[in-house]
């Protein structure tokens, strides 16, 4: 019979395990700032409990406590683990009007009405701000990315006014005042947006041929 000989040493183990362990946090971090998100786009902040967030999570009240300290932590935590997928999901093809709506229409559906909760919010739970403030500058630069081929050609004042248009345009109160107030479909909703976005852009357009001419 073939004899084995496992050559492992105590640091192999140490090392493996602290992995180990190290792999077991960021993965429960991810699924509680997962857990908290969902809390967050269905509740007012003031109702979300630390229990909601540790039973969906499938972890302890005291471990969401000596991971994050509280919802501060947690919010902190939901910009770092799914702010970046939420840029992925809302960048498209940068020219491609009919994309960028389409994905814009498609994140509103699904976090539109939870955002609109939280800036009604803002000013009377100040935990708030660093999420709100990361969401209007992750969608000015989006915006801005989205539409550089016919933002580029403008000189400073220009573009930067064009892009304010785009992104009232392109706001979630302007989804809000389609989709809830007025009772679009989503189909409606992204059509007249991909009409208000043409009419900013033809109007710039025809501003430059007026200046040409």
């Amino acid at each position: 019979m073939r004899a084995f000989v496992f050559n492992v040493t105590i640091g192999d183990i140490k090392y493996r395990t602290r992995k180990s362990h190290r792999q077991y946090r960021q993965v429960a971090r991810a699924e509680s700032s997962e857990a908290f998100a969902e809390c967050a786009l269905t509740q007012w902040l003031e109702d979300v409990t630390l229990a909601q967030v540790a039973a969906l999570a499938g972890v302890t009240v005291r471990s969401v406590i000596r991971r994050f300290g509280g919802k501060e932590g947690l919010i902190a935590a939901f910009i770092e683990h799914l702010g970046p997928r939420i840029r992925v999901e809302f960048t498209g093809q940068p020219g491609n009007i009919e994309d960028a709506v389409e994905r814009l229409v498609t994140i509103y559906e699904r976090y539109g009405d939870g955002t609109i909760r939280n800036l009604a919010q803002e000013s009377r739970v100040p935990a708030l701000r660093p999420l709100l403030e990361f969401g209007r500058r992750e969608h000015r630069q989006i915006t801005s990315i989205q539409f550089a081929p016919w933002l580029d050609h403008l000189d400073d004042e220009e573009r930067e006014r064009a892009l304010n248009a785009l992104v009232i345009a392109t706001d979630v109160y302007t989804w809000k005042l389609l989709r809830r107030d007025m009772g679009r479909s989503k189909s409606e909703v992204t059509e007249q947006l991909k009409r208000l976005i043409r009419a900013v852009l033809g109007e710039y357009a025809a501003d430059r041929q007026r200046e040409g001419d």
